[in-house]
This record gives structure tokens, sequence and C-alpha cells, in this order.
């Protein structure tokens, strides 16, 4: 019997409803609805819940290769989260610059570190290409953080491709216009993007 069948069969000999279950197990009505028909498995988490709450065991419930399927899957989403977070926090990194001296401000007599906000001996555009590219990449920051448990494969991707890419034409930017120490910054920001998309595959 397939873990589908033996689930419905347990929720029908304790009288409950799909809708009951799902709340016994904190989970959404559609959650259990997707198991039972046989079209996902749940995660370990709530295999636990299931098994403690119809008092059986894990290997009742499940083949041993099922389970492992279900905690590779578990430890998938959990890389997955946490390179979310870590590209989200980067991004939201990069914001630092508006307060960081990190900027070259140069006069007659010295050159001086000052934030991106105090920063006013460079040409009007470069200034505002500066802004521009900042704010976006912390807005990608918070978008990130925002949807970490977004499941859509494309969306993930694209939100990766532009943050990388945000990242670079920052760091690039800083070069060209003689700022090394925001290019820096920028660059690390990158290297800890690159390692945790390394850390998730």
């Amino acid at each position: 019997m397939d873990f589908n069948e033996k689930l419905q069969n347990l929720r029908k000999q304790k009288g409950l409803t799909q809708e009951e279950l799902a709340e016994v197990l904190y989970v959404s009505r559609t959650a259990v609805s997707k198991w039972e028909s046989g079209r996902g498995l749940p995660s370990i988490d709530s295999l636990k819940c299931i098994a403690k709450y119809f008092s059986v065991s894990l290997d009742e419930l499940l083949s041993g290769d099922d389970i492992l399927a279900i905690a590779e899957t578990d430890v998938k989403q959990k890389q997955n989260r946490t390179k979310k977070l870590l590209f989200g926090l980067t991004d939201l990194g990069m914001a630092l610059l508006y307060f960081l001296p990190f900027f070259a401000e140069r006069s007659d007599k010295a050159v001086l570190s000052v934030p991106l906000i105090s920063l006013s001996g460079v040409a009007t555009y470069i200034l505002a290409i500066y802004y521009v590219v900042i704010s976006l990449t912390a807005l990608c920051g918070v978008g990130a953080l925002a949807f970490q448990n977004c499941k859509l494969v494309l969306f993930n991707r694209i939100t990766d491709i532009v943050s990388l890419l945000l990242g670079v034409i920052a760091t690039y930017l800083f070069i060209i216009s003689l700022q090394p120490y925001a290019a820096i910054y920028s660059f690390f920001l990158i290297i800890i993007k690159v390692f945790a998309l390394f850390k998730a595959k």
C-alpha cells in the first residue's frame, strides 16, 4: 500500500475530514489533498507529526526510499532558503555604502574618505548612477528576503541572475570611476553570493 492510501485510511479510521487533519498538522487542506491523491509527499517535519498523531512509525508510513527522497528534498529546500537569505542580506548590505566612508572625495589638499550621502566631488550623472545601482540592489535584497520561500524555479533563477548582475555592474562602475574601497566591498559581496550558489547546488 502506498503512502497516500495509508494516510487516507488512517484519517478515515479517526473519522476526520481532510480539513480537520490539516488543522491538526498545521498545514493547508490543499497539502493533505495533494498527499492523499499521490501528487506529493510531506516534509520530514509533517511526516513526524503524522506518525506521532496516528501513533505509527515512519517505516509503517513510508518505504526507506521514500524517506530518503523526502530528506533530500528537505535538505535542498533548506539550502535554497539559506542561499536566498544570503543573497538578500548581501544585496541589502550594498545600502551600507550610503553611510560607510568608502568613497574618495578629492580636493586640492587631500583625498578624504566619505560615505555616498556626503559625496559631492564627482559629476552629477555619476552620483545619480551610484544611487540608482545601489538602490536597485538593496530593493533586490528586500525582494529576496520577502520571497525566500518562493518555490518557482524560474523566478528564483531570474532574481539570482539580477542580483549577481547588479553586483557586477556596481563593482565595474566603482572600478572605472576610481572608487577602490567601494569596488572591493562590492566585489566581496559578489564572492559571498557565488559561494552561496555553489553551496546550494
